[in-house]
C-alpha cells in the first residue's frame, strides 16, 4: 500500500457488498467485494476521483475491452467486467487472487530455481501476448504478479492506472525494475523495456532483493538509477543458480535495448532452455495470436510453445467489421498513456480485387466428384499398405518386451558453436582476452565470466570479440566465454588462461 496517500472511499456498487481494502497504488485503489449474483468474491480496481474526465472514461472503456481479450490468457488476471460507479469513477471487476503476490512473497520466502524458471516462462507468454496485441505493460514487477487460488502466476495492471491522465510519464514506473530508457528525457518504452523488467523481477525473486540494490550500500533512487544506466548488476550470490540462468538474466537486463532478447518469447525460450539443461520439465509458453500457425511452431520446438487464436472484440462493431488484432508495435519516446495501442486501420480507397475462385465456388457435382476420387485413392493406398505389412511381418524382429520403454522427449534447440582461440595477453596490471566467433550471425554477443583470486567473480556481456580486465595477482588469469545468439540460445563455455 502506498504510504503517500490515504485510500479513497469504496464506491457503492449495486449488486455488490464491500468487504475490505486490498491495496492502493499511485493512481487507483483495489477493493474486495462480494458479488451477490453469481455469488463470488471479486477484486474491484477503482480509479481515483481527481483523475476522472470524459476523455479518460472513453479511453478506459477501450482499454477494458483490450484487457478482457488478454485476460483469456492463463497467466493474465481475468477481467469480469468494467463500468462507471455511481460516483463517476471507472472501475474494473477482476478475478480475486487470494494468495500473496510475488512482491510480498520474495521479502519473506526463498524461491527455488525451478519455480522461478516456470513462472518466468508463464509470464513471458503473457507479455508476448500483450505485445502482439499492441500493448506495453511498462510496470512489470513482483507486486504486479498475483497468484491465483490454483497457485498460478497471473500478470495484472496493464498500464490502466497510467491511462488515468497522469501527465508525467515517469510517474507510472517503479524504479528498481525499470530499464535505463525509462529515465531518459523524454522517457522511452518498447517491448525490450518489458523484457528488462521481467528479467529484473525474476532476479529479485532469486536474490531476495532488487537487481541493482547494493547490500550494505547506499540504495537511494539516485543510486539505483545510476547503476541501472551503467548496467552495474550486483552479483546474485546463490550457488544453486546455474551460470546459464545468470547469463540469460544479465543479457535481458543489458543497458542497451538492442542487445537484449528481441522479444518476450525469445526470453521465455531462453528460460525453457535452462530448464532443459537442468533436466526439469519444460514449462509450456502460452501465446495467444492468430497470426502464427500452431503446427509450424510445434515443429520448431516440439510443442513447448502453444499458440492459440485470438480475434479483436469490439462490442459496437458488426460481425463483418470484426477482424484480427494487429501485431505489437515497438514504441519509443514520451508516452502519455502507458498502454501502447496500434492506430485504427483506415479503410482502403480501392478495395483489393476479389479472388476469382471466391466468386465461383465449386458446384455440388464437382465436390462430389472430388470426394469420390480422393476416396478411391485412399482405399488403394490402404490396400497396398496392408499387403506390405503382411509380407514384411515375418522378417521384422519382435517388439521389445520391456514394458517400461518410453518415447524419447524432443531434443532441445541446437546449441551454437562455442567461441574458439580464447587467448590472453598480459600488459602491466591488465590482461586482454580475445577469441574468434566461428559461425558469426547478426546480433551475436558474448557472455564471459572472470574470477580473480582476490575479488568477486565478474559476469558481463559484450558485443566485440575481446575484453580488457584487471590481471589476477595470483599469477594466472582465466576466463570463460560463451556465444549468445539474438534469440537467447547460447553455446558451451570455452576457457582461456594466461600466466603472468
Amino acid at each position: 500500500m502506498s504510504p503517500k496517500r490515504a485510500p479513497s472511499a469504496p464506491p457503492a456498487l449495486p449488486g455488490y457488498d464491500y468487504l475490505s481494502l486490498l491495496g492502493s497504488g499511485g493512481f487507483a485503489d483495489v477493493f474486495l467485494y462480494q458479488q451477490l449474483l453469481p455469488s463470488r468474491k471479486v477484486a474491484v480496481k477503482v480509479l481515483l476521483p481527481d483523475a476522472v474526465n470524459r476523455e479518460l472514461i472513453e479511453n478506459f472503456r477501450h482499454e477494458a475491452n483490450v484487457m478482457a481479450q488478454l485476460s483469456t490468457h492463463p497467466s493474465i488476471v481475468t477481467i469480469y467486467g468494467a463500468a462507471v460507479a455511481p460516483d463517476g469513477r471507472p472501475y474494473l471487476e477482476m478475478e480475486y487472487c487470494p494468495r500473496p503476490n510475488l512482491g510480498v512473497r520474495y521479502r519473506r520466502d526463498r524461491f527455488s530455481v525451478p519455480e522461478v524458471l516456470a513462472l518466468g516462462v508463464q509470464i513471458a507468454g503473457a507479455v508476448e501476448t500483450a505485445h502482439r496485441a499492441g500493448i506495453l505493460h511498462r510496470d512489470i514487477k513482483p507486486a504486479n504478479i498475483l497468484v491465483t487460488a490454483y497457485n498460478r502466476p497471473a500478470l495484472t495492471d496493464f498500464g490502466i492506472a497510467t491511462s488515468a491522465g497522469g501527465a508525467d510519464d515517469s510517474s507510472g514506473m517503479s524504479i528498481p525494475w525499470s530499464p535505463p530508457e525509462a529515465f531518459l528525457e523524454p522517457p522511452g518504452s518498447s517491448p525490450a523495456s518489458d523484457v528488462f523488467s521481467l528479467a529484473a523481477t525474476l532476479f529479485t525473486l532469486l536474490a531476495g532483493r532488487t537487481p541493482f540494490e547494493l547490500p550494505g550500500g547506499s540504495n537511494t533512487s539516485v543510486d539505483l538509477i545510476d547503476r541501472i544506466q551503467r548496467g552495474d548488476l550486483a552479483p546474485l550470490a546463490r550457488h544453486d543458480v546455474p551460470q546459464r540462468l545468470e547469463a540469460v538474466l544479465a543479457a535481458a537486463m543489458d543497458p542497451e535495448p538492442s542487445r537484449r532478447h528481441r522479444t518476450a518469447m525469445a526470453f521465455g525460450r531462453a528460460l525453457q532452455q535452462v530448464e532443459a539443461e537442468m533436466a526439469l520439465p519444460v514449462t509450456p509458453l502460452d501465446v495467444l495470436d492468430d497470426a502464427l500457425d500452431a503446427e509450424e511452431v510445434d515443429e520448431e520446438d516440439g510443442g513447448a510453445t502453444r499458440i492459440r487464436g485470438v480475434v479483436s472484440i469490439d462490442p459496437h462493431a458488426s460481425d463483418a467489421a470484426r477482424g484480427p488484432m494487429p501485431g505489437a508495435a515497438a514504441a519509443s519516446g514520451a508516452l502519455v498513456d502507458a498502454t501502447i495501442r496500434r492506430p485504427q486501420r483506415a479503410a482502403a480507397a480501392d478495395p483489393a480485387p476479389a479472388d476469382p475462385e471466391a466468386d465461383h465456388p465449386p458446384t455440388r457435382s464437382r465436390r462430389a466428384t472430388l470426394v469420390t476420387v480422393l476416396g478411391s485413392a485412399l482405399v488403394a493406398v490402404l490396400g497396398i499398405a496392408i499387403v506390405w505389412l503382411a509380407l514384411s511381418a515375418g522378417t521384422q524382429p519382435p517388439p521389445s518386451a520391456n514394458p517400461t520403454q518410453t518415447v524419447a522427449a524432443p531434443a532441445p534447440l541446437q546449441r551454437p558453436v562455442a567461441p574458439i582461440n580464447v587467448v590472453g595477453a598480459v600488459e602491466g596490471d591488465t590482461v586482454t582476452f580475445t577469441w574468434t566467433n566461428a559461425q558469426p550471425q547478426p546480433g551475436d554477443t558474448f557472455q564471459y565470466r572472470y574470477e580473480r583470486s582476490d575479488a568477486d567473480p565478474v559476469t558481463a556481456q559484450v558485443a566485440q570479440e575481446s575484453v580488457v580486465l584487471e590481471r589476477d595477482g595470483d599469477g594466472e588469469s582465466c576466463i570463460l566465454v560463451r556465444l549468445v545468439r539474438e534469440d537467447g540460445r547460447s553455446s558451451n563455455d570455452t576457457e582461456g588462461c594466461v600466466s603472468g
